[in-house]
């Protein structure tokens, strides 16, 4: 009889969860990573999905390649400044707003925990990946915005080459598309808010004020697991897909600043609340 048992019981460790990609963002940018996102993610040696699960717990996030300038404070020098309680402060001038965005103003509780505690990671693969592969040529770069931990800036350096936006980049001397990312008190079970700082980009799904218009930046769309990776390499994808342009003359009254942007996002987030998320001509962008 207990020979049975463990012969059942070794049977059904054989079974496993097979684990699917997860979704990308549908609607706006479609978010299922055509051939543009491929062809990006094949020449720099990536081969799964643009967006991609991290382990849960205490196991690894997936690895992103990106360098943080030398300039900046490293991963061993954040986790020495956050035993000090000065890591994720901001600087003194930083307003009241901002705080409440980025959790300068004093946030505490098991959201603030889960919060530092996933970005450190984060950061920690990033500067790993660098250490071990010694790329010169990433696709991405990050930095910390006056080393607050719960604000980004990511350089995207490298978008498909065959794409009409690349070739702009090459003609005028762009060297990177700048985006902005502020993650919320309660991320990551909610998405981090992202705009485009630089260059304009018209079409690509960039709305005014640089606001990007990918389902898996809304409440409904995002999901815990998503990484600051996936997220990127969704952007990549989707700005190329919507045939997204750098406009060489400035059109309209709006500044591309983040208010403006954060006022774009809101409308379109109740847009495609309303009406769903249908992914629109690409002549509409």
């Amino acid at each position: 009889m207990a020979a049975a048992f463990r012969k059942i019981f070794r049977s059904s460790q054989k079974i496993g969860n097979p684990e699917g990609a997860v979704a990308g963002g549908q609607g706006c940018s479609s978010g299922n990573g055509g051939s543009p996102a491929r062809r990006l993610l094949r020449s720099h040696g990536y081969h799964r999905d643009a967006v991609t699960p991290a382990e849960v717990g205490d196991a690894p996030v997936v690895a992103v390649v990106a360098a943080a300038p030398a300039s900046r404070k490293s991963v061993a020098d954040l986790f020495k400044s956050k035993k000090g309680g000065g890591c994720c402060s901001g600087s003194g001038s930083t307003s009241s707003a901002t705080d409440k965005q980025t959790g300068g103003g004093g946030v505490t509780g098991p959201h603030k925990t889960v919060r530092s505690r996933r970005l450190m990671k984060e950061l920690r693969e990033i500067e790993r990946v660098q250490q071990q592969q010694h790329r010169n040529d990433p696709i991405f770069t990050v930095e910390l915005v006056n080393d607050n931990l719960f604000e980004w800036h990511v350089r995207l350096h490298r978008v498909d080459q065959e794409s009409d936006l690349a070739t702009d980049m090459r003609d005028m001397g762009i060297p990177y598309i700048l985006l902005h990312l502020i993650f919320p008190d309660n991320f990551p079970f909610a998405p981090p808010f992202m705009r485009v700082i630089s260059p304009r980009i018209e079409k690509g799904f960039v709305m005014e004020g640089g606001a990007i218009c990918m389902e898996l930046l809304t409440p409904r769309g995002w999901a815990s697991a998503y990484t600051v990776e996936a997220v990127v390499m969704q952007f990549a994808a989707s700005i190329v897909k919507g045939q997204g342009r750098i406009a060489k003359k400035h059109k309209g009254s709006k500044d591309f600043n983040r208010r403006s942007a954060e006022e774009s996002f809101r409308s379109l987030v109740k847009t495609h609340e309303k009406y769903g998320w249908v992914t629109p001509p690409m002549a509409d962008g």
